[in-house]
């Protein structure tokens, strides 16, 4: 039995010996030919336009491993600028370094016998990638040559390549974009990005579970500032994180706002220029099309989610706007403009608080009104024409707080595919105070609600890029207004116009004292240089005039009272005659009335 165990032993130690031999012979004469074999392909794959350089590579063909070290892909800027004379040149073009590149656990045997390349993990350490993006519009044109894909260029080596995991940690990332000559950049630090199940065969790049030959990429991105290329504003966030198997993508702690106060932004641009600050916690795309966002830069997905944020607008009349027709930009027209198409099945906006402020020029104060904790959902908000054709309405379905005290319900309706901007809106505030509304009122007008109970206001309208027409009905009932003196003034108030505005002008509740309901018949024809929300609120303040008894006549009236009453205080000359006029003309007006009412 002895000489059989030696035998044996023999046997074995002879083929681990035989084993290691082979390994450490493809490992000393295989080098050479994988160094040639590997930039050749690199080379051949990308026309020329990139070349790979390394300090060393490493290759353990017993234990599967190869290491490359300090390797570097560069592209050729002489190769780029030929293939852009030719029109063959991609928009990215990419220039990486890394301290290493580790690939574990290849099987050398599945190489040889059957030419298929199974690698458990490749790990890639301290990348730095730099992408420079130039657009080429002949890119957007050129669809007659079938390029070449991923398979196509290793075919002739491997019959099919799978890596089941690919780790890239701690990765600076720079994007550089060229425009008419000249570079805006936006440097990221510290991205970590996980790749999982990467297959590359025939077959693979038309698997639908698969985007671009892998089951999920997962990346996350520390947060950033990017100033924008016009010097004023600024974008950031807290975190990106993107998921393409969930097909999900989410931003914490987004927000876009300028780089300076409220006065150096107006003082800066010298316009009333609306200055927007946007601010939301988080910023959610769920079902995302990753393949249509990276291939034709189109934005599709079932949902998006909007959620605990600010949305703030502010103007300030103290400096010249410029005067530019308004028609035909409206939200769903400008939509409509976007070169790019985008598609979302519903958007829901979740605890988002809306401000808008004004400094007036007359006063020097500004005014705020706000929709506290609106929450709602957008739905079909899109710009695809051919699914317009089924569905062209978009609708938006919201509620808020305004000023944080009255219950507002609006709904939206936009006829995506009308020449003329056709849409619609109706809604309901419930029960309220009046006097909330003085933290606008107030400074910009310089009027003041010393009371009033608001019970239900509700309209409902159609409109277009010229007019909008509706009912509005307004319940409330107390309501008293103080006309105010300039800002300053030793007396406050101007205490007769008040008095006879209440009293004769404006009906104090609605239904009035002699139970008639007033019912506001809006017929509001747009001036051009109006927003779209500046002519929705003029329309709804034609309905409240109306339901407030202030006819054209009577609001004339009004303004003329309050300019007479200035003339009273102001001059003490004659001030018995002055009121007695003035009742003299009221009286007129109420004979009048009177006379129409038989």
């Amino acid at each position: 039995m002895k000489p059989v165990w030696k035998w044996i032993i023999g046997v074995l130690l002879a083929l681990i010996l035989i084993v290691l031999g082979v390994a450490w012979y493809y490992s000393r004469n295989w080098k050479p030919i994988v160094e040639t074999k590997l930039k050749e392909t690199v080379t051949n794959a990308t026309n020329g336009l990139y070349s790979l350089r390394y300090d060393d590579l490493d290759l353990n063909v017993a234990i599967g491993n190869v290491t490359l070290k300090n390797a570097e892909l560069i592209p050729d800027s002489a190769v780029y600028r030929q293939m852009v004379a030719n029109k063959l040149a991609p928009n990215s073009r990419y220039h990486i370094k890394l301290a290493s590149l580790k690939v574990r656990s290849f099987n050398l045997w599945d190489v040889i016998k059957n030419r298929t390349l199974f690698i458990k993990t490749i790990n890639f350490e301290s990348p730095d990638i730099h992408m420079i993006q130039e657009y080429h519009a002949y890119n957007d044109t050129i669809v007659d040559q079938k390029s070449k894909t991923l398979y196509d260029n290793i075919k002739d080596v491997f019959s099919a390549v799978n890596v089941r995991d690919i780790k890239i940690e701690n990765v600076k990332f720079k994007f550089s974009k060229i425009e008419e000559g000249k570079s805006s950049d936006i440097v990221l630090d510290s991205i970590g990005i996980n790749v999982h199940d990467v297959l590359v065969d025939e077959t693979s790049i038309d698997d639908s579970t698969r985007l671009f030959y892998t089951k999920m990429v997962e990346i996350d991105v520390p947060g950033f500032t990017y100033d924008l290329s016009n010097g004023i504003y600024k974008a950031k966030f807290d975190r990106l994180k993107i998921n393409t198997q969930e097909e999900n993508v989410l931003l914490t702690k987004v927000e876009y706002s300028p780089k300076m106060s409220k006065a150096v932004y107006f003082k800066t641009r010298g316009q009333n220029v609306t200055m927007a600050v946007l601010k939301f916690d988080t910023l959610r795309f769920e079902k995302l099309n990753f393949k249509q966002l990276i291939d034709d830069q189109q934005t599709i997905a079932e949902h998006v989610q909007i959620k605990n944020g600010s949305v703030s607008l502010y103007n300030d009349k103290r400096y010249p706007k410029k005067t530019v027709s308004k028609v035909g930009s409206s939200p769903h027209q400008q939509l409509m403009k976007v070169q790019k198409l985008i598609r979302i099945d519903t958007v829901f906006v979740d605890n988002i608080d809306v401000l808008y402020g004004e400094h007036s020029a007359k006063f020097n104060r500004e005014g705020v009104i706000t929709f506290n904790n609106a929450n709602g959902t957008i739905t079909n908000l899109t710009n695809d024409s051919l699914h317009l054709q089924q569905q062209k309405q978009m609708k938006a379905n919201l509620s808020a707080k305004i000023m944080n005290a009255g219950s507002l319900n609006v709904q939206f309706g936009f006829d995506m595919l009308s020449k003329d901007g056709a849409h619609t809106y109706k809604g309901t505030l419930g029960p309220m105070q009046a006097t909330s509304f003085n933290r606008i009122l107030k400074p910009l007008l310089n009027v003041e609600i010393a009371s009033g109970n608001i019970r239900k206001v509700s309209f409902n309208m159609s409109a277009n890029d010229h007019r909008n027409w509706g009912d509005f009905r307004f319940d409330y009932d107390h309501l008293k207004i103080s006309l105010l003196n300039a800002p300053g003034s030793d007396n406050e108030k101007k205490g007769i116009a008040s008095f006879l505005v209440n009293q004769i002008l404006i009906n104090d509740s609605n239904p009035d004292a002699n139970e008639k309901y007033h019912i506001g018949k809006v017929n509001y024809r747009r001036v051009p240089e109006h927003t779209f929300f500046k002519t929705l609120w003029q329309s709804l303040l034609e309905g409240i005039k109306q339901c407030a008894g202030i006819s054209k006549e009577r609001e004339a009236k009004l303004m003329g009272t309050a300019e007479g009453a200035k003339n009273i205080l102001d001059e003490s000359k004659n001030v018995i005659k002055k009121t007695g006029n003035f009742f003299k003309g009221i009286f007129k007006k109420k004979d009048k009335d009177e006379k129409k009412e038989k």
